[in-house]
């Protein structure tokens, strides 16, 4: 399937080595309305995806049905636009400036020091290839 093949759900690709990161995903599973496929970038077909593993190890992505990849607070809130209901204020919010703008400093501040989030450890720190039990 290629990027732009209109597909039956989104999907949020997320880094699954990353302790905060699986726990956020887990946070919006249960608090999150939305019906997307939720899949650690690690055993996602990227390519089928439209994306590469340099990208999704350095932001969560959102992959919407018509095959257009988000990333980092843009694909966060890509993922509360599509949930509907109260979500959508803040979805699209963080996607207009100036909120987006924040929005990207905020999650990059984030992303950047993951390790020493709730949930972080060390190997947040190493590139996906580099950490323990990474695939080859």
């Amino acid at each position: 399937m290629d990027a732009m093949t209109r597909r039956e759900r989104p999907v949020l690709v997320y880094d699954g080595d990353c302790g905060f990161c699986t726990a956020s995903v887990r946070f919006l599973e249960r608090r999150v309305p939305v019906d997307a496929e939720v899949v650690a970038f690690q055993f996602a077909d990227l390519a089928a995806l439209g994306t590469t593993w340099e990208r999704a190890e350095h932001e969560v992505l959102w992959v919407d049905r018509a095959g257009r990849v988000s990333g980092g607070a843009e694909a966060i809130g890509r993922l509360l636009t599509a949930a509907g209901g109260i979500w959508r204020v803040p979805g699209v919010a963080m996607r207009t400036p100036p909120v987006s703008w924040l929005a990207h400093a905020v999650y990059r501040l984030v992303a950047n020091n993951r390790q020493r989030m709730p949930g972080g450890t060390a190997a947040c720190m190493l590139p996906a290839a580099q950490r323990p039990g990474a695939r080859s």
